[in-house]
């Protein structure tokens, strides 16, 4: 990824249980330190002396603890342990519950070019927020040709090649009553491991590009309740134009996935054709997904019914009649 600044935190648009509430009080020359890693430190063992292990290069985060600490020390006049600290290269210090720091803690950052952030959140709230704010950041991503789309609460990522009616078929599920997160162009991060969340672009992820009409925004035509800003990708499905010489799969019994950046969705293959009604194929399938989700699988269901049959006594008994 791209250089994360000081400043680009600051500048991050959050909203909400996001909202980091950010505003910087000192240093800001060092608003363009650089941010590496997406953790942050508790500096109460530095603060005290102990330099060992200390993860210089996170956030460091000030709450009461650390700020009573900071005032002990300024009574007892002792800043050569604070100098030390501002040696090493700090991206920043963030002080919640809008809690000022000491004048000598501030003059030393000022000098070091260490910028002091303020919050008015709560060290845990604020700890939480941050934590999930910059994994989301740091997260793996990657940008894949296809629409997204909510189908009964399941995320679609409709791929294929140009032309194959990949908008058209999310069209007709907007107009079922279904949602778009992004069109055209899909960004996908790996955010806690494995789930990977599917956004748009800013600019232009609720617009739709329709061969024969132009660009069109959903948002406008079919209201707010017709959009959503990201969704976890729970399922793919590619489309491609029907092969008569190629054998689809018509039971459904194994089981295909697509690899997105070491993740394993769940996939399907639908080919497209005159008269086949794709928006319907893919709800139902987003249904059965959600079906196997609960543990229970169609297909496998079936064939368990059949060979229960087959084992039954009637069924012996005719095939023993024709035979």
């Amino acid at each position: 990824m791209d250089k994360f600044r000081v400043l680009d935190l600051l500048q991050l648009d959050l909203k909400e249980n996001d909202a980091l509430n950010l505003k910087c009080i000192s240093g800001r020359p060092g608003l363009i330190r650089e941010i590496r890693i997406p953790e942050i430190n508790r500096p109460g063992l530095a603060l005290s002396g102990f330099y060992e292990n200390f993860a210089y290069n996170r956030i460091q985060i000030f709450g009461r603890g650390e700020n009573a600490y900071l005032k002990k020390l300024e009574r007892e006049k002792k800043k050569d342990t604070l100098e030390k600290f501002f040696k090493y290269d700090i991206p920043c210090c963030v002080f919640t519950r809008s809690i000022d720091p000491t004048e000598d803690f501030r003059n030393l950052a000022e000098r070091a070019g260490c910028p002091l952030l303020q919050t008015d959140l709560s060290s845990s709230e604020f700890t939480t927020r941050i934590i999930r704010v910059l994994g989301d950041i740091f997260a793996p991503k990657k940008l894949l040709h296809g629409v997204l789309v909510e189908v009964f609460g399941i995320g679609v990522l409709i791929t294929g090649e140009s032309g194959v009616g990949k908008s058209e078929t999310a069209l007709e599920l907007i107009e079922r009553g279904h949602r778009l997160v992004a069109d055209d162009v899909v960004e996908i991060r790996r955010v806690s491991g494995n789930i990977l969340i599917g956004k748009g672009a800013k600019v232009v992820s609720h617009h739709m590009e329709i061969r024969g009409l132009g660009i069109i925004n959903i948002t406008h035509l079919f209201g707010v309740g017709a959009i959503r800003d990201k969704k976890q990708v729970q399922l793919v499905v590619h489309l491609e134009e029907w092969d008569a010489s190629k054998e689809y799969d018509r039971i459904g019994e194994e089981e295909t996935t697509t690899g997105i950046l070491g993740v394993r969705v769940p996939s399907l293959l639908i080919p497209v054709r005159p008269g086949r009604n794709i928006p319907i194929i893919i709800e139902t399938a987003a249904m059965n997904e959600r079906l196997k989700k609960m543990g229970y699988y169609s297909a496998k269901e079936f064939n368990k019914n059949v060979m229960r049959w087959l084992e039954t006594e009637s069924a012996r008994a005719t095939f023993l009649e024709k035979s």
